[in-house]
């Protein structure tokens, strides 16, 4: 059997859907589903009707015809089985079969036809055998994902299990030091050289001979040599021991606890000095871009903290500015004046006699940002790995500030390994580390602004797969805000003066993705 075309007409002929499974002219496609209403016959069922070249073999679907085309010498079971299984598909696919959703599935449908139908000859498929095939469901897929998503999680229990180490070291060793501080110290008792313990075996060494641990060196020596009680000298450095162990858990401290909270550049946070009045204003940024750098989707989440430390200046209203972009959707506490804020960006309590709470991290204003604008993105990525032909890619990574009122600080930018954690790196702008344990190469950057607001990483990474240097994830603080969200000034409701006030402002990237 040689099967010519499958197609979807209405009843007056008209093609909804057609697929040619030989070389057919459109005119002559179109003339033959054309003229098959015309050879049908009112009132009478009839599944085959021929004329002089071809045989149309059809089924109602509802308001349309499921029709196949054959040559006339095609075997009239076989097309009939054929036709059911074209039916089947259609009707399985599609919701309701109507132009409407014929036309909204025609993707889908024209791939089930060239399973069932290939040069014309049938294949041997079943309605479950075609499903599976336009899925294309991959079972090797799933299993990499399970195995992916399972170390995933065993790094995740790691690194709780490792921060939950530290942290017990780091309780013992304070717990040890404080009980060894926590002494019968007597100051009327000294022991020395000579004498022993003295005033009833209590020990109190002279505290004004004591070493810091913060003194150079040199110091230490020289307060030591100072010092004529070699016991004493014995137990200060034990006490200093005590104080390196809980320094060391400080230091590695970050390392543990920041892929727990998801937040790498939160203890690069600068501090200020802070006024009576402190106010912090922080914004978090999640970026979804595709694998050319086109922006997908922004989303900025901040909010403005107030601290007040003096009472005196409890009772004030904080002027604010803002961008004029209208998508940005503010909140307020349920206690600040929402009218002063609707009309004048005006922060102040409700009741203007009540003074805000003191000593307490207030929240006094959220904002969220979704868009799509990519005007708004800081920093455009672009990846371009391409295949070398001897199992490696030449992989070109660059990067772009679209606005230039940034300074980005701290850039990161990671590619991943997907081969092997090697790479050979030919030019770079501001440095790179290769991170063998999370398989990814680090791209640097100290500081991104106008004066720098492009730069390449050109490399050479094992691995003839392009889709497996994505995602690419890119981490940076700054100090200025996308909404442009400010504190203009501090006032004194009582007597509308103004009060001096201090600020962070603060800007990370939390997911910034890009493939």
């Amino acid at each position: 059997m040689v099967v010519l075309a499958a197609a979807v007409v209405t009843k007056s002929g008209k093609a909804v859907l057609s697929r040619q499974f030989h070389e057919m002219q459109r005119s002559r496609i179109e003339g033959l589903l054309s003229s098959f209403p015309k050879l049908t016959s009112t009132g009478q069922q009839h599944t085959t009707v021929e004329t002089e070249h071809v045989r149309f073999v059809y089924q109602p679907l509802d308001e349309l015809f499921m029709v196949l085309i054959t040559n006339r010498q095609s075997n009239i079971l076989q097309d009939i089985e054929s036709l059911h299984l074209f039916a089947r598909v259609v009707t399985d696919i599609c919701r309701s079969c109507d132009e409407s959703h014929i036309l909204r599935n025609a993707f889908e449908l024209l791939c089930a036809f060239d399973e069932i139908i290939s040069v014309g000859y049938r294949e041997n498929v079943n309605l479950s055998q075609v499903k599976s095939s336009i899925e294309m469901e991959s079972h090797e897929e799933r299993i990499q994902e399970i195995i992916a998503k399972n170390k995933e999680q065993e790094a995740k229990e790691e690194l709780k299990r490792r921060a939950k180490q530290f942290e017990m070291q780091r309780k013992e060793a304070q717990k040890r030091g404080q009980g060894f501080m926590q002494g019968n110290f007597n100051s009327s008792s000294s022991y020395s050289m000579g004498g022993g313990y003295g005033g009833g075996g209590a020990y109190s060494p002279a505290l004004d001979n004591m070493p810091s641990m913060r003194e150079s060196p040199s110091s230490y020596s020289r307060s030591a040599s100072a010092t004529p009680s070699a016991t004493s000298k014995a137990r200060g450095m034990k006490l200093g021991r005590k104080a390196k162990a809980a320094d060391l858990f400080e230091a590695i401290k970050p390392d543990v606890e920041e892929p727990l909270l998801g937040a790498p550049a939160a203890t690069n946070h600068k501090t200020v000095n802070q006024e009576g009045v402190h106010i912090d204003i922080e914004e978090r940024i999640s970026v979804t871009a595709n694998k050319d750098g086109g922006l997908e989707q922004i989303d900025v989440r901040g909010v403005l903290t107030l601290k007040i430390t003096d009472p005196d200046n409890a009772r004030i209203s904080l002027a604010l500015q803002s961008s004029d972009d209208t998508s940005i959707q503010f909140k307020t506490h349920p206690n600040v004046d929402k009218n002063a804020w609707k009309d004048q960006k005006i922060v102040q309590m409700r009741d203007l006699s009540r003074p805000f709470p003191t000593n307490n991290n207030l929240e006094v204003v959220k904002w969220k940002l979704i868009t799509r604008d990519e005007t708004l993105m800081p920093l455009t990525i672009t990846c371009w790995p391409s295949p070398s032909g001897n199992g490696t890619c030449d992989v070109n990574v660059e990067y772009e500030l679209e606005n230039e009122a940034l300074e980005l600080r701290e850039v990161i930018i990671c590619i991943p390994l997907s081969a092997e954690p090697t790479a050979d790196v030919t030019q770079v702008d501001g440095s790179y580390v290769v991170d063998r344990a999370r398989r990814v190469l680090e791209w640097q950057l100290p500081v991104i602004n106008s004066s720098n607001k492009s730069g390449v990483l050109e490399c050479n990474i094992p691995g003839d797969d392009a889709n497996g240097f994505f995602p690419v994830t890119v981490s940076f603080i700054s100090d200025k805000l996308l909404s442009g969200v400010d504190v203009i000034s501090v006032s004194n409701v009582e007597n509308n003066s103004e009060t001096t006030f201090s600020k962070e402002i603060y800007m990370a990237a939390d997911d910034y993705i890009i493939g």
